[in-house]
């Protein structure tokens, strides 16, 4: 049996060694979409990073002489109705969407591999109590319990960070409960199990390790679903409080003056779309490059 658990585990890690990162990177770059979306990724990793370094402009700083300008030389698309640069404005919140993007699924992520989990290897009572509160969870709609956890909890960064990511939590835990209940009974499972391999060992080196495919794809899907909603609740006026640079919050202040500066709204909503867009690409792209199924028929 022993022998039976060291095959199958050695050849997990020679899978794993040979789907590196370096590899599946390789693969979705032969997808024509990824490449696009890759690019649009790229592009906003580096606007948030270099910021400061790529933009003429104070994001916060207000021109009340120039206000809602239409695009010039100084203002290249325009200025806000309190005379704030709109590029400036739109470089600085692509920091603020991805940081709260990337925070909020990874402690989704964490909160549902944990409670998926304990729920789908230890069952009885443990998946009853963990999947019932799941199940609760999951039936508020995502941005109406974001939005009351932000409204009490107030507008910080953290704040919105952990809203967003109690509402896509539920998703998570059961994804990986479901893998878990398939992979626990699988031979080299079984035979880890009779050899006397206690729980935190199946769990860390058998369990999980073979989990964290699906896991992976479904948190590059989650990324775009976070960043809209993000926007959502800087939009509706309980997010990132101003005047920190927000796409939503820019959105927000446009549409009030949509009838005088149209233009305006075209620049954070393309970013949104572009951006979410992307994630979604991307996560296709992942998706077919880790399922083998779908890898051999690409």
């Amino acid at each position: 049996m022993e022998d039976i658990t060291l095959r199958q585990t050695g050849g997990l890690r020679e899978a794993a060694r040979e789907w590196g990162p370096v590899v599946v990177l390789r693969e979705m770059l032969r997808i024509r979409l990824a490449k696009f979306a890759l690019t649009i990724i790229a592009i906003t990793v580096i606007a948030a990073v270099f910021s400061p370094l790529l933009t003429r402009h104070d994001p916060e700083k207000m021109d009340p002489m120039n206000n809602l300008s239409a695009p010039t030389g100084k203002f290249w698309i325009g200025s806000d109705r309190l005379g704030r640069d709109q590029l400036s404005r739109l470089i600085y919140g692509a920091r603020i969407s991805l940081i709260i993007g990337v925070a909020s699924v990874a402690l989704s992520v964490v909160a549902g591999v944990a409670i998926g989990t304990v729920a789908g290897y230890f069952g009885r009572w443990w998946d009853e109590v963990l999947m019932r509160f799941v199940d609760g969870l999951a039936s508020i709609p995502g941005l109406l319990l974001a939005l009351g956890l932000v409204a009490v909890t107030g507008g910080a960064v953290l704040n919105v960070i952990l809203a967003i990511a109690i509402t896509a939590t539920p998703a998570k835990a059961r994804l990986i409960r479901a893998q878990v209940l398939s992979i626990k009974e699988r031979d080299y499972v079984m035979a880890a199990r009779s050899i006397g391999a206690p729980n935190s060992r199946m769990i860390l080196l058998h369990i999980l390790p073979n989990s964290f495919a699906p896991i992976i794809v479904a948190a590059t899907l989650s990324l775009g679903a976070a960043i809209i909603a993000e926007a959502s609740l800087s939009f509706l006026g309980v997010g990132v409080k101003p005047p920190t640079p927000t796409w939503g919050g820019m959105l927000r202040h446009a549409f009030e003056t949509v009838e005088r500066a149209p233009w305006l709204t075209f620049t954070p909503g393309a970013a949104i779309f572009l951006l979410v867009l992307a994630f979604n690409f991307a996560g296709d792209a992942l998706r077919d490059v880790l399922d083998p199924r779908l890898r051999n028929t690409r």
